[in-house]
């Protein structure tokens, strides 16, 4: 089924990652895709939006984006949380574990195309960011860090709008927080700050 989802001002993309959720990063480049899950990423800028996530020389997908210069963070919600942790336990490269098939075919992924890059976008996700890889060899050799620039954003509209997210009667919907070993906490309660003003001496 697919989700609604609308398009996101990229002056308010910057929130989608700002309450630090796992994400999911897809890629594709040369006829190959993927996707992993990535515990370590955060938005860095407003104008233009831009987010870091952390890629180990090991990953599928990282080679993917060195290739095409280009990726996706998707914010993955509560209802996909098996899946969230097989993607980050499952190479893309692991054969035998995917019987030859990509991770998309192997646990029977539906995608659709985004507006600014040939990466696939899962479905049932709560928000994706499409990125433009920031190159910056050194960071990415030394610190596993990559740099993306938001170039289009979306997010199902049940859960963020506005610019803010609101989970209430939508916990299937509720972005996930990994902590370690497959244990995961999902979002909670949203409550706004009230003005303080400083004590008068």
């Amino acid at each position: 089924m697919t989700a609604p989802r609308e398009p996101v001002d990229l002056a308010k993309a910057y929130r989608l990652l700002n309450h630090g959720p796992t994400v999911l990063v897809s890629a594709a480049a040369d006829g190959r895709r993927n996707l992993m899950a990535a515990a370590w990423a955060m938005p860095l800028d407003f104008a233009p939006p831009k987010v870091a996530v952390v890629l180990d020389k090991a990953t599928y997908t990282r080679r993917l984006i060195e290739a095409s210069g280009e990726f996706v963070l998707q914010v993955p919600v509560r209802a996909q949380l098996d899946l969230v942790d097989a993607l980050g336990n499952v190479s893309g490269t692991d054969e035998e574990a995917l019987g030859g098939r990509d991770k998309f075919d192997a646990f029977g992924l539906a995608t659709f195309a985004g507006s600014a890059t040939g990466a696939p976008l899962l479905e049932g996700c709560a928000a994706w960011l499409e990125c433009r890889l920031l190159p910056e060899p050194p960071i990415q050799q030394r610190y596993d860090l990559f740099l993306g620039e938001v170039i289009a954003a979306q997010a199902d509209p049940r859960v963020f709008s506005a610019g803010r997210w609101h989970f209430d009667g939508h916990d299937d919907l509720r972005t996930l927080h990994h902590v370690a070993g497959g244990h995961f906490i999902v979002d909670g309660e949203a409550v706004d700050a009230r003005p303080l003003a400083p004590r008068p001496r």
